[in-house]
Parts: C-alpha cells; structure tokens; sequence
C-alpha cells in the first residue's frame, strides 16, 4: 500500500476504487420523514482513510507555516478547542466594556455549509493560498462517488458534484480553506469561527 500511496501522490491522481463511499443517513432534527433533516455521513474504505491522513499532515503543515488559516477559527485546528473559542470571545466583550463601548453579538448558523462547498470555488482559493501543481491535480482528481444504504437497501453510484463528505480526513480541513476568506468581509468587527459556526461582534463608541 505504500507503493500506492506514493505513486498516488507521485502522479496526482487518487485510484477509482478508494473514491467510493458509502453514505448513511444520520437524524439530525425536526421530522423523521423530511430527507433534509438528516445528515449524510460518509463512511469511507479505510485505505483511503490512511491516503486522506497522509495527505493531511501535508495540507496542513503547509497551511501552519505559508498560508496560515484565520487566527479567530477554533474549529478542526491542532491546540484550539471550544473553550480557546470561548476564552477569546469573552475576552474581546471585556476588552470593550472596559473601553465604554458598547458590544453586540450576532450568531449564525450556516445550514448544510459543507454540502455546500463548490469544488472550482475551492481548488480556485486553493490555488491562490499556494497549492499547485501535482498536488493540485491529486484534489482535482479526487472527486468522488457515493452510494446511499437505508436499511439494508442501497442506492446506485452517483458522482458528488459538490460538497465535501462529513467523516472523511480531508473534509474538515478542506471546508476551513473554503470560508477561511471569510475574515476580509468586514473591517470594522470581529469574526469568531467554530468551522461553520459564525459570531460576529461589532462595537460602537458609547
């Protein structure tokens, strides 16, 4: 398998067969019987699991020291956590009570954000924070299929179009590079990320 993997990473190209994954449903929400209130968790082959995670240390090692990501985005990052999150938000409330200004939250939730993902969108941004090349082309041509199982009964092979799969290595990762411009939106209040759980904080002189 190692052969694999580096002829994988060699050629830029990720083999048919570790490009399939099997999707289940998982209940999130509101009614049993509406398909959107459930989540889709791609359960993936475990060889593409380990080609994922060699990747990864790559992708993110890269990022750490060339292009690094948000530095207010807790989610999915090595040595940040929800409490890092929560120190650094009541942090910046303090910071501006104790100047006189006043402060308000706005707290969004994006819905379904990582099924959302258009792939020329992120290879683009990819691109731009440095990515090329023959590791460009391995993402390039990691594009996947899928096949639902609901109760023992599986659906046909469909190509995923967009969106990167919840349970995978990269997916994570690949979904921080996708909204991490975020930052540049606005100029005059902070942005508190927890993946795709955004607070917004802007202040006013009192």
């Amino acid at each position: 398998m190692s052969f694999v993997y580096n002829l994988s990473f060699t050629c830029g190209i990720v083999p048919d067969d570790l490009k399939i994954s099997k999707v289940i449903p998982s209940y999130k929400k509101g009614q049993r019987r509406v398909p959107g209130n459930y989540r889709p968790i791609s359960l993936l082959n475990t060889f593409e699991k380990i080609l994922e995670k060699l990747m990864y240390e790559r992708l993110y090692e890269y990022m750490a020291f060339n292009s690094p990501l948000y530095k207010y985005q807790f989610g999915f990052r090595k040595n940040h956590s929800t409490s890092l999150a929560l120190i650094s938000v009541m942090d910046e409330i303090y910071h501006q009570i104790d100047n006189g200004n006043i402060i308000a939250g706005i707290y969004f939730d994006l819905q379904k954000a990582f099924d959302t993902v258009d792939h020329g969108i992120l290879l683009a941004k990819m691109r731009n924070y440095g990515v090329r090349g023959i590791v460009l082309n391995w993402f390039r041509n990691s594009n996947r299929k899928q096949y639902v199982i609901v109760d023992g009964v599986s659906s046909s092979e469909s190509t995923v179009d967009c969106g990167v799969p919840e349970g995978s290595v990269l997916g994570p990762l690949l979904f921080l590079i996708y909204i991490d411009d975020i930052q540049y939106c606005l100029y005059n209040a902070n942005l508190y990320l927890f993946a795709d759980d955004t607070n917004l904080f802007v202040w006013v002189e009192h």
